[in-house]
Formats: C-alpha cells, structure tokens, sequence
C-alpha cells in the first residue's frame, strides 16, 4: 500500500524554465531560424523561424504606438488564423495582457468579457460561419466605455495597424522588454462559472510557456516535427498544447482551417506531413468516418494529443492503428491549470490511454482527498481531484472572493472532478462535485443559462442540467415552469429567444415543462432527480 496515500508529484531532472514568451522564442529563432514556424494552409502562408519573429515584432511595435501599455488588456475574438498567433506572441513580448474571447460568444457574452476585462484594444475576425463580428462589435462598443479601437483581420485596419510599427520604436521595445517577469500576468481565459458569468483565468508567462513545454516534452517534441491544431485557439489546448509546446522546442505549427473540418484536417496533415495531431475524441470520430478517410496518406503521424472527454477504447484502437499514432498521448487539465495536470505517455498501454488521464507532469503535485474534510484519501478511493505547482493560475481576474473559492490557503487548486488515483500513480476521473455540463469538450455552466433564461417573459422559474448525448456526451436540456400554462413554451420560441445571444453550444436543445421541481427538504433543487428523470 502506498504510505503517501492519493498524492504524487512529478519528479524531473529538466528545469522549469525561467523565460518570458518573448525570450522564449528569441531563443528559438536563434536555433532554428530556416526551420519553419508556422504554415496557414487556408491562406497558403508559411513563416520561418526568423521571419515569425520579425513579424512579432513588428506587431508588437505596433502596439506600442497605439499605446498599449504592460499590464494593458488586449482582447482576440476570432477563429484560428495566422494573426491569432502573431498576437499571441505580439501581446507576450510587450507584457500586454490577451484576453481570450470564445467565436461562439454573441453580444450577451462578448459586452460582459469585454467590459469584466477592462478592454481598451480588440482584435476581431470580421465574421465566420454564422458570426458576422463586426456587427457584433457595433451593437455593443456603446455598453464598453474602456474600448477605443478594434482591428478586424483581413480588413484595412490591421494594416493600417501594423503602419505604426515603425523602427524609431526599437529602443522603447527594448526598454518594455527588460522590465517584463516570468510571473507577470500574460493570458486571461474566461470560463464558465456556476455563480452566472464566466470567470477570467488570469495566466503568466511561467504558468503557460512551461506547460506547453512539458507537455512537449512528455510527447518527445524536436525541431523536427510539425503540429496540426484544429482545436480552436481561444482554449488552452490549441494556443498551449498547440503553439507553445511547438515554439518551445522549435516545431512547426500547421493551421488546417478556421474551425474544426474534418477533411480540411487530414488534408492538412498529408500535405504538410504533419507528424503530430490534436483533438478532442469526437473530431478523431468525425476524422476516422470520413468516406474517403482511407485515401489520406497519414504515414508522416507519430503522436498528437487527446483531450477534453474520455477516448472510447476502439476509438484509440483505430487511432493507432489507421492514423499511424501510435505515441498519442491523453491529457487531463483544466483552464485554472495551464491547463494540464495530468498526461499518459509516450509507451503506455491502451488500457492507460483508456481507462485514465495519464500519470502527473514534471513539478506538478496531485492528490485526491475527501471533499468535505478535504483530507487524502487512500488510494482506489474517489475523491477530489487537487492540483499544486508553477501550472496554477494567478486567481480569476478581478475577483478575490470566487479565487479564494477554487484555490486553498495552500495553493491547492480544487478542480470539482472526482477521481481515483491508482496505485500506480495513474489517475481515473469517475464524475463530477458539481453541475457542469461537458458538450463534444465544451464546459457548460447551467447557471449561466439559467440566469439568462429567467428574461423570457414565459419562464417563472428554470433549471438546466446535462443528459445523455450519444454524439456530444452531453447535451443541455431546460427544464421549465412557464408563467401562463395557457400560453406553453415552446423549443422552438426558447431556442430563438437565445438565438444570437448565447453561444451556439449553450443553447438548449431539449425542454420539458413542469409544474414543481423536486426539492430537497432544505429547499434546493435535486438536479440529480431531474437528470435521472430526463435521461432517455
């Protein structure tokens, strides 16, 4: 029996780095500069080493003219492109701090992260699929006192933008560049919350660069290899696991399309001979049942990287085997930490790769222990799953009260998931502490919703919970006390009532209308008895 019971750590003869972004990729550039960076196969753009860097600083004195100051919020509310990942490293260099804002937000949304975060610059794809932002923009830009100016990619204003990085500005980027820290906040990611609105995960240069650079590590990453991203880069899998675990050990990044095309990814990884693949289990799905999957040469794959739910044991099997990933690897984390805590590796068995998230990253400590006494429990017990290390966030911007929440007096982070740690170290998740709502590897928060939806004018009174979803694992269903039981509420009325105003994924897609909701003797909604009646 293990004495130390469900803890472990991540013992590592490799170093934490102690860059910032920007000398991070000083350093690569050094090394690598023909190699190639990063190739935007939409656009057919491809950038070395040493003309990426170059272009990062010239956005970056670019942003100095117009003013951005360190510490500055500088929001990015697009789809993947090139300019995502110029920004990104651009925003690093000069200590501005980027703000992740989801596609999928609309004006609900959007005005709240724009204002919580304190905006004053936002760069913007001008629209997406159904997303026409900068009309979005507009309709809100008068509730947002702090914002001054947007720039649309692929629209005059990001050249005229890039203008005003002029060389007499060498020595005032110089001078930022001296005063920055590895510690200093350099990332907000905003996340679901079950108090209403998201959070805003406040990250640093020392949380995400030296997670991307282990998580590299951990997959056997060199100069040599090249990653296709088509997990969006608002989330910390596509701009961590993607772009600073590829910059960090001079790799490629491949850029396969704007979201997520299933065909549009495989073609990515046989013309570029990608040997590295991400996604969550439903695009692997959605990849493999291609009718032409078979005419994809994907010889050049090795590895890639699985997250956001658990892979189903044949998806892994074909994974291997017709993908050519035989290295893929699992990981479990969360936006809080970087994001990841835990990491299956390179030689591990398919019941690993199945059955758990993977064993503890390099100087990260783990433990599992009792959520009401929150001592550690003994190892094969569930309990909740604590993270501690360099990975956890800086607290959620601006607001001490919900940090103190989620991170103890002792720098623990509580992730809310329920696990088991094996006594190998290898951890199983086995639920969820709280109501979150995981869709296709979105975090759904119902209160959220709830709040929202307690505005249409038929709802007395909401509750959203999570049933069963064979393609997304999950979806959301709305359950409904309607003001008139004359006038019922329909799906169709409530969907378009959110239509616009919330993010696609959020939407419900099921409703069923009551009279009560079953209650506990303390007067709470039993959530669990409305998902165990409505899971058919």
């Amino acid at each position: 029996m293990n004495s130390s019971g469900s803890y472990t750590h991540g013992v590592s003869d490799t170093p934490l780095l102690g860059d910032t972004i920007g000398a991070n990729l000083d350093r690569a550039a050094a090394a690598w500069p023909d190699r190639e960076a990063l190739v935007d196969v939409p656009s057919g753009r491809r950038w070395t080493y040493s003309r990426f860097t170059s272009d990062v600083d010239r956005l970056a004195y670019a942003l100095l003219a117009s003013g951005v100051a360190k510490g500055d919020r500088v929001g990015i509310w697009a789809v993947n492109c090139a300019e995502w990942v110029l920004v990104q490293y651009a925003t690093a260099r000069i200590g501005a701090i980027m703000v992740n804002i989801n596609p999928a937000y609309r004006t609900h949304e959007a005005e709240y992260v724009l204002n919580q975060a304190g905006i004053s610059l936002l760069f913007a794809s001008l629209g997406h699929k159904s997303s026409d932002y900068r009309a979005m923009v507009e309709e809100v830009r008068g509730n947002c006192p702090l914002l001054r100016e947007t720039v649309y990619f692929g629209d005059p204003s990001w050249d005229d933008l890039l203008r005003r990085g002029t060389p007499d500005l060498y020595e005032e980027f110089h001078v930022r560049a001296g005063e920055l820290s590895c510690d200093d906040p350099i990332n907000i990611q905003y996340t679901s919350g079950t108090t209403g609105f998201p959070k805003g995960a406040t990250l640093s240069h020392h949380n995400i660069l030296n997670n991307g650079y282990f998580v590299g590590e951990s997959i056997g990453y060199t100069e040599q290899d090249r990653v296709c991203v088509p997990v969006p880069f608002y989330h910390c899998f596509g701009m961590v696991m993607g772009n600073l675990a590829a910059t960090s050990h001079g790799a490629c990044i491949v850029i396969p399309a704007p979201s997520f095309d299933a065909a549009a990814t495989l073609e990515a990884v046989r013309r570029e001979r990608c040997t590295s693949l991400y996604g969550v289990p439903t695009m692997f799905i959605a990849e493999l049942n291609l009718p032409d999957f078979a005419a994809y040469d994907l010889s050049s794959l090795r590895t890639g990287i699985m997250a956001g739910s658990p892979c189903p044991v044949e998806v892994m099997k074909r994974v291997v085997a017709e993908m050519h990933m035989e290295q893929v690897s699992i990981c479990y984390g969360m936006t809080e930490t970087s994001p990841v805590s835990l990491q299956t590796r390179m030689d591990d068995d398919l019941e690993h790769r199945t059955a758990t998230v993977g064993r503890v990253l390099p100087h990260i400590e783990v433990k599992v222990v009792d959520p009401v006494t929150g001592t550690t429990r003994p190892r094969g017990s569930a309990g909740e799953l604590c993270t501690r290390g360099y990975s956890v966030m800086l607290g959620y911007w601006d607001e001490p009260e919900r940090t103190a929440e989620a991170i103890d007096p002792g720098r623990w982070m509580h992730t809310g998931d329920l696990a088991t740690m094996r006594e190998d170290g290898y951890v199983e998740i086995v639920g969820r502490i709280k109501d979150m709502i995981i869709r296709g590897g979105e975090n759904i928060y119902p209160r959220e919703i709830e709040e929202f939806l307690h505005a249409h004018p038929k709802i007395a009174d909401v509750q959203v919970v999570g049933v069963p979803h064979e393609r997304y694992g999950e979806e959301v269903l709305a359950c409904v006390i309607t003001r008139d039981t004359t006038d019922p509420l329909t799906l169709d009325e409530l969907r378009a009532f959110c239509e616009g105003r919330l993010a696609h994924y959020k939407i419900p897609s099921r409703l069923r209308l009551l009279d009560t909701f079953p209650m506990t003797v303390s007067g709470k909604v039993r959530k669990v008895e409305l998902r165990r009646r409505y899971s058919d």
